[in-house]
């Protein structure tokens, strides 16, 4: 795609790097005098804690874009305090290992007031992006509630957070699970959005439970398969490692190996039922390229490491170009 053109771009996102990834693109469109992207945000992580409604990956996305999150954590806003989750945890409230800072709190409150009055969770998000000036469109991948629930071997169910944040990924697990999932629909505009993209891209966030639930919403897939746009993956994988967090535990538990190659076939080839066109590979998995290629995915390698702003916008410059 060349540099005078003005592609229409949507991201499928979660996590950190969703976040990371959607900075870069946002970056790279801005080069190209680009219309803003659409970032299509999971909402799987989403619980309810101590009266509040709490968006792990639609605020990572949100505070990245803002300036305003927390680089040495990783998570949270940058500069915050722990007054109020003190507090809390003195009264025996919340989660003693879920640390809600001061700002972030502020943020759940708003979120919930609003939600209490009526409010759906796209005019929500709507609402949270005026604040500061995101250079992107944010989207719930749906207004319904869907949170992330954890089956162990054991036999016990946690929700995603506890065994994520909690835990550490350290307990078996036997399954990935979305009650209500079934019954949840697309929030307005994703399915708008993917039909006039010229590129959609699934950024390298966890396959299972980052873009694992946005993929799951029914008509979403549907949507994909019908649009005219190429849809390029970038794999979260990087010599055979996990770049971030314990998505391996993930992949392990629905049977998928923690390979590049593996998850493009995961994710699977458009012209076979699948969602991927194209499917880039760090130059560290070059010799899976042929692989990638027999499940008819177009493999593109290229560096993949987001160490920074200006590599991610490289990154994204080579999503579109696939």
């Amino acid at each position: 795609m060349a540099q005078s053109e003005q592609p229409r771009v949507v991201v499928i996102a979660g996590g950190v790097g969703g976040s990371t990834f959607s900075e870069g693109m946002r970056a790279e469109l801005g080069r190209r005098s680009a219309d803003p992207a659409t970032i299509i945000v999971n909402t799987g992580d989403d619980l309810w804690l101590s009266g509040v409604r709490l968006q792990p990956d639609i605020d990572s996305v949100l505070y990245r874009l803002a300036g305003q999150n927390d680089m040495v954590r990783g998570w949270g806003r940058a500069g915050d305090s722990e007054r109020v989750n003190a507090e809390l945890q003195a009264w025996g409230a919340g989660w003693s290992w879920f640390t809600l800072g001061d700002l972030d709190l502020g943020t759940h409150l708003a979120r919930t007031g609003w939600l209490r009055e009526g409010a759906t969770v796209s005019e929500v998000v709507a609402r949270l992006s005026q604040r500061w000036p995101l250079g992107v469109r944010l989207l719930p991948m749906t207004d319904a509630e869907v949170d992330t629930h954890v089956l162990l071997e054991d036999g016990r169910r946690l929700h995603f957070q506890e065994w994520w944040t909690r835990h550490r990924a350290t307990l078996a697990p036997r399954a990935f699970e979305n009650p209500g999932m079934d019954a949840a629909t697309p929030a307005p505009g994703v399915v708008e959005s993917i039909a006039r993209a010229d590129v959609v891209v699934l950024a390298p966030s966890n396959p299972v439970v980052s873009i694992g639930p946005v993929l799951a919403v029914p008509g979403i897939r549907e949507a994909l398969s019908a649009t005219s746009a190429r849809i390029v993956g970038v794999s979260p994988i990087i010599g055979g490692r996990v770049v971030r967090g314990m998505a391996d535990v993930c992949l392990t538990a629905i049977g998928v190996e923690t390979s590049a190659a593996a998850v493009a076939a995961h994710y699977g080839s458009r012209s076979s039922g699948g969602v991927l066109d194209a499917w880039l590979l760090a130059e560290e998995d070059a010799a899976s390229a042929a692989s990638v290629a027999a499940l008819g995915i177009r493999p593109v390698v290229a560096p993949l490491w987001m160490r920074d702003v200006e590599a991610t916008r490289a990154i994204a410059a080579t999503a579109l170009e696939a």
